[in-house]
């Protein structure tokens, strides 16, 4: 769980909705026709926008944004280590258990790839041009809450003239100006709630988690054909150490020793 996404969801509801109730209570800014224009403008530009898988899957991102949870790069360059010392041990064929027992696809095909001997420059092909998908994918899903930030505060004031019509035509009825000026204005707060606490953040969130993850990714890549290619596995370790912040650099040789230990009484992957 990504306690900042929530804590940050949260807090500005709470916050947001203590000072609409001591602005008048919150049912003044409560307005059914207001949502509909808003929300439902912004669902329909949405679809209109984009083919309909792709707009279903949402609900996969947006689990992504709360749930996933990515390993340290620490961890993987531990673990990257330890594949180029056995490797100089037993053979690059040794690593062939290792690959089937990963969870992560990404380093399994790596490894698979370098025990089939496949030609380095192949193996960074393919690696490449999956990562390359991963990102494009990446910034799909971002440009889709993106949009809809964006539509959210036009259908908002979108809104606000056709209250502000409704308005005009009815100024000899004094009792309609009221609603007509609440649709106006309530409309442009939706949309603006929407897209400044909604949509632009969650997009920004999924940037965030798409830039840990190419770089883990191009880490990877690093490793599996510093590995193929037989070098000396402190080499790897430093070449790859170029990845991390310093902080996390000086915690990597005790996860190292920690997952070496955890490999010898047969426990981790």
């Amino acid at each position: 769980m990504d306690i900042a996404t929530v804590v940050g969801i949260l807090s500005g509801l709470v916050l947001l909705g203590t000072a609409l109730g001591r602005s008048g209570g919150l049912r003044a800014f409560w307005d059914a026709p207001s949502l509909m224009i808003t929300v439902g403008g912004t669902i329909a530009a949405t679809f209109i926008n984009y083919p309909l898988d792709q707009i279903l899957s949402i609900f996969t991102v947006v689990k992504h944004v709360f749930l996933r949870k990515l390993p340290p790069p620490e961890d993987v360059i531990a673990q990257l280590v330890y594949f180029t010392e056995k490797a100089r041990r037993e053979g690059i064929l040794a690593l062939e258990e290792e690959a089937e027992a990963l969870d992560d696809e990404f380093i399994k095909k790596g490894l698979q790839l370098v025990v089939d001997g496949s030609d380095p420059e192949l193996v960074r092909n393919i690696l490449e041009t999956e990562l390359a998908f991963v990102e494009e994918r990446h910034k799909s899903s971002q440009g889709l809450f993106i949009t809809m930030g964006t539509l959210a505060p036009a259908f908002g004031m979108l809104g606000t003239i056709i209250g502000l019509i409704a308005m005009l035509r009815s100024l000899d009825d004094p009792r309609s100006i009221g609603p007509a000026m609440a649709l106006a204005l309530i409309t442009t707060f939706y949309g603006s709630l929407i897209a400044n606490l909604i949509c632009i953040p969650i997009a920004g969130k999924l940037r965030i988690r798409s830039g840990e993850e190419v770089l883990l990714k191009e880490l990877v890549i690093e490793g599996v054909l510093s590995l193929q290619a037989g070098e000396n596995p402190r080499l790897v370790e430093e070449k790859l150490k170029a990845f991390l912040p310093p902080k996390a650099r000086d915690t990597l040789a005790v996860k190292r020793q920690a997952l070496g230990s955890m490999r010898q009484r047969g426990i981790g992957p």
